[in-house]
Parts: structure tokens; C-alpha cells; sequence
């Protein structure tokens, strides 16, 4: 226990033989349980976590038959936690990168009940530029923002980090059947911790790489994929929390921007047109291209204004 409070670590594997003992051996004795979940792996993981079971009673292992992505392993360890009623359900990857030393912190204002759901930050440290690779650095920076305006909580960054801790409420009330369950369940859950009015917490953490993983993630795949599951978490979350559950005019500002974004795409294409095939520049045209433009912009800014002032009790 922690502070009093039962602490479950949820740990997702997928082929990591070489990785799994590092977290096994690392993890704090304050932790009651660790649940690891092996997602269809092809190596030796499954051999190495039972012989880990022969000499830590904490462990206990779960096998997928199929393989069910990240946030379906991460999916069957928060049911078990929920069913079990574990106070705190953790989050940390198979592979290692997450550092015991940076527990506690994430656990403090979970345990404390200052937040429902604290997350890690690489993204704090002056460091993580020089240790993330720049291209999963910048990745998770564009994310991060797209995940803002999807998500609601404008206070967090670094929305691609998995080293998470969840209350027990939080747990009881998410249908984890409906989680994403590859590499946007962190922007998945974010948004459903929103529409349901949890506050969620960022707590800086070290980035740590190098150490022998693996990723499966390959970027330029997971940036186009991510990008259209924020696009339909926003629009979701804008029906379910501010048309259905609790009425707010933000909708009208977000509907009246893209109406003009609309136009002004239109407007300016007819701009270039006459100025590329014709060789000048309707100037009534183009008065209302940069009109819809402004306008577009003003009423957007507002909607993100009025979502930020709706959610700012929530950090």
C-alpha cells in the first residue's frame, strides 16, 4: 500500500524478453500488485514473466490469444483493477522507459485526491530535446497540441506518454470496452476523462531511452492515424459534452469558424485561379477570401477561449 491506499501497475508486453526483468526487478515494494499483460508476444516473454511468478507472488499474468494493441492490454488490466477495486491503477510499459524513481510522484495527487488521473511529462525536463529522438520529439509535440484542443485539457503536454495513474472512480466510470486500443488510447482516454469532468494532472518526469527497447511505433504511420482520431474525438466530444450532457454556445463559435474557414478555402481558390490563368486579382474576391479568413479565425479562437474557461477547474 501507498499512503493507505491499494496501488495495482498495469504493465503492457509485447515481445519483451529482454526488457520485462528490468521492470519486474525495479518496481517499488509499496506496490500490491503487478498485472502484465501479455499481448500475443512470438518471444520468450510469457517464459520470462513465470519464472518471475515462481518468486514474486505480486505478479499475476494475463495472455491475449490475439493481438490487441498497447490499449487493449492496458484495457484488461484497468477491468481487472476495477473489479478488484485496486484505490490506484498504474500504468507502465514493458519495455522499461519508465522510471520507478518517478512513481511516487504520479501517484501523490491521485492518492491525495487532488486529481483523478496524473500523467507523465517528458516534455518539462530541459533535457528531453537532447534525449527523445527529434523525430518522435516533434511527432509528440504536434500531437500534444492537437490533443489539446481535442481533448479540453489545455494545461497538458507530452499527450503520447503511457506513465499514467488512475483513481478508482475514474475507473468505475470509463467503459473500457470502447477504448482505442493501439498507439491513441493516451488521447483516447483523455478525451473520455473530459467528457466526463475528471481533472487530470501532468507530472514532470524523466525521459529515459536507450536502454535496449524496441519501438513498434512507426511515426509517420501513427501521425496521420492519431491526427484523424483527435479530429473525431473533438467532434464527439463536442456533442456528448456540450450538446447532449450540458448545453454551451461554444458549438455555435466552433460551427460558425468552420462555416467560414469553409469559404475562405473556396474564395482563395478562386483567387489563384484568376490570378494564375487570367493574370489578376478579383479584388471583390479576394476582400471576402481574407474577410472569412479573419472571421474564421476570431470565432475558432473564441470556441478554443470558451472551452479553455469550461475546463479550467479540471487541472
Amino acid at each position: 500500500m501507498y499512503k493507505g491506499k491499494t496501488i495495482v501497475v498495469v504493465i503492457p508486453a509485447h515481445n519483451e524478453e529482454t526488457q520485462i526483468s528490468r521492470v519486474i526487478e525495479t518496481m517499488p515494494n509499496f506496490v500490491d500488485q503487478m498485472i502484465i499483460i501479455d499481448d500475443k508476444s512470438t518471444d520468450k516473454t510469457i517464459k520470462v514473466v513465470k519464472e518471475y511468478q515462481k518468486k514474486n507472488d505480486r505478479i499475476k499474468l494475463f495472455q491475449h490469444e490475439t493481438n490487441q494493441g498497447v490499449g487493449g492490454a492496458i484495457a484488461t488490466g484497468y477491468k481487472f483493477a476495477r473489479d478488484q477495486k485496486y484505490d490506484v491503477a498504474v500504468v507502465m510499459a514493458g519495455d522499461g522507459q519508465m522510471d520507478p524513481q518517478d512513481l511516487t510522484a504520479i501517484l501523490d495527487p491521485v492518492v491525495e485526491g487532488r486529481t483523478d488521473y496524473s500523467k507523465g511529462n517528458r516534455l518539462f525536463t530541459g533535457e528531453a530535446y537532447q534525449k527523445i529522438p527529434k523525430v518522435r520529439y516533434f511527432g509528440n509535440a504536434f500531437l500534444s497540441l492537437l490533443t489539446k484542443i481535442a481533448s479540453g485539457y489545455w494545461h497538458i503536454a507530452d499527450s503520447q506518454s503511457g506513465y499514467t495513474a488512475i483513481n478508482l472512480k475514474a475507473l468505475q466510470t470509463i467503459d473500457w470496452d470502447k477504448m482505442y486500443q493501439w498507439y491513441g488510447q493516451p488521447n483516447d482516454i483523455l478525451v473520455k476523462l473530459n467528457v466526463h469532468n475528471f481533472k487530470v494532472t501532468d507530472i514532470p518526469v524523466e525521459p529515459v531511452y536507450n536502454i535496449g527497447e524496441k519501438s513498434g511505433i512507426k511515426i509517420r504511420k501513427v501521425i496521420f492515424t492519431i491526427s484523424w482520431l483527435l479530429i473525431k474525438l473533438f467532434f464527439w466530444r463536442m456533442k456528448e459534452k456540450y450538446i447532449i450532457r450540458d448545453f454551451h454556445p461554444l458549438v455555435f463559435f466552433y460551427t460558425l469558424g468552420g462555416f467560414f474557414y469553409f469559404f475562405m478555402i473556396l474564395l482563395f481558390a478562386r483567387v489563384f485561379y484568376y490570378w494564375i490563368f487570367h493574370d489578376y486579382i478579383p479584388a471583390i474576391n479576394a476582400l471576402a477570401a481574407f474577410f472569412s479568413f479573419m472571421s474564421g479565425s476570431l470565432f475558432t479562437l473564441f470556441a478554443m477561449w470558451f472551452d479553455m474557461e469550461s475546463n479550467k477547474e479540471l487541472k
